[in-house]
């Protein structure tokens, strides 16, 4: 940007002068014409290196910055005065202190006395004396319970109303239930064990490592439970202890196999069956195969009582529905079991399905198969009922493989 325009009108030429200005005036013209003129040029120099406008922006931010810093010091000094001259909140002036007049002394009045200690003044108020009961944490049983079952009960529900789990209960209750939760009856007397664990009855000739070992916990597991009343003194020699037969102890954390009353029965040798009552089949038969895939027994597809439960021995569903209602083969197969069960069941059948397959259906009210005989998926073996143990209509479903054993039957049908 050229700054010739701005010397050409700038005041103090020698023209302007001769036109009616006085020398000493024109003098002081020119001196001021000759700094404007140094720092016009000395713009000229910025903004012909191309620096114009960021050294009008820098003067700016300066000159904002200037401003801003003397704002606050007259903000601060406007403070200070104001702080100076206020009288401090709840200051009174010297002259008004002096000019009140001074109060009157308070006469001094004796306290008053007490009353005397009267037994009825003690009785109405708040009495706060010793108290002598202690509550006593709960600690732990020692000694066996006893507990009569009522209509509803049952073992999920009392095994939780002790705090012990389900197996104990049946454990607990061998010569009762016989490990079969479907035996359970109101007016029933159940022992409750103090723990989780079984429950053994001495025999003569057992040795205590032996059953240790049956339940899988050591000697000492039996002999330090408080309730059995043992000491290593008194039991001597572990081969040979003194217990004396019919003894009833706990085996706290002991463990057994259920005793169950099935087996497996195969078309190739049914009479294995035969200790499970008159149902058993003699002949061996082959017959159809089964496809490998289940469809439900029953018309209603709903639980009614036990689920699968190995925890409590209870490895089938219990199906809901109304007695006389119709029930048919899950697949194909031979039946190898067709009659009344010793162990509980009533009325069973059983089919063998021919590839490692085999399902069972109890509590029948009707059967109407037989032994030997092929059913196919489907059609149907007779009718459900509550026969055996059982507290109302329903069927008991099994399914077992000779792989996998007893498995659960929701895994496998529709």
């Amino acid at each position: 940007m050229s700054t010739d325009h701005l010397l050409e009108e700038f005041p103090g030429s020698d023209e302007d002068q001769q036109s009616g200005n006085g020398s000493g005036q024109s003098e002081h013209s020119r001196g001021e014409a000759g700094q404007f003129k140094w720092i016009i040029n000395a713009w000229d120099q910025v903004t012909r290196v191309g620096l114009g406008e960021i050294v009008f922006r820098a003067g700016t931010h300066l000159l904002s910055i200037a401003l801003i810093l003397t704002a606050i010091w007259a903000l601060r000094g406007f403070y200070t005065y104001i702080k100076d001259n206020q009288p401090a909140a709840g200051v009174v002036s010297r002259v008004a202190v002096m000019a009140a007049e001074l109060p009157t002394a308070t006469p001094a009045q004796p306290l008053p006395g007490l009353p005397p200690f009267l037994p009825s003044v003690f009785k109405s108020g708040v009495v706060r004396l010793a108290d002598l009961h202690t509550t006593i944490p709960t600690r732990p049983r020692t000694e066996i319970e006893e507990y009569t079952v009522v209509a509803g009960d049952t073992i999920f529900g009392i095994a939780e109303k002790f705090g012990l789990k389900p197996e104990t209960v049946l454990w607990g209750n061998t010569y009762t239930l016989g490990d079969d939760p479907h035996k359970l009856r109101p007016g029933q007397k159940l022992t409750i064990l103090p723990v989780n664990g079984t429950y053994h009855k001495w025999s003569a000739g057992e040795g205590l490592n032996g059953v240790a070992r049956g339940y899988d916990v050591t000697p000492e597991d039996i002999i330090n439970w408080a309730g059995n009343n043992l000491t290593p003194e008194t039991v001597g020699d572990y081969s040979k202890p003194n217990i004396e037969p019919g003894t009833m102890l706990v085996v706290p954390g002991g463990e057994r196999a259920f005793v169950t009353w099935t087996v497996r029965i195969t078309r190739s040798n049914p009479g294995t069956a035969r200790i499970l009552g008159q149902g058993f089949c003699g002949t061996i038969v082959d017959g159809a195969v089964g496809g490998g895939s289940f469809v439900w027994p029953t018309r209603i597809q709903t639980l009614s009582g036990f689920d699968y439960s190995p925890s409590t021995n209870h490895f089938g569903i219990d199906i809901a529905g109304r007695t006389g209602d119709p029930l048919v083969a899950s697949d194909n197969g031979v039946i190898v079991y067709a009659g009344w069960n010793d162990w509980g069941y009533g009325n069973v059948v059983v089919i063998d399905h021919g590839n490692g397959w085999q399902t069972l259906y109890a509590h029948m009210s009707v059967i109407s198969v037989g032994c030997g005989q092929s059913v196919y998926q489907g059609g149907q073996i007779g009718a459900l009922g509550s026969t055996g143990n059982s507290t109302g209509p329903h069927l008991h479903f099994e399914m077992m493989h000779d792989t996998y054993g007893k498995v659960n039957p929701w895994d496998f049908l529709p």
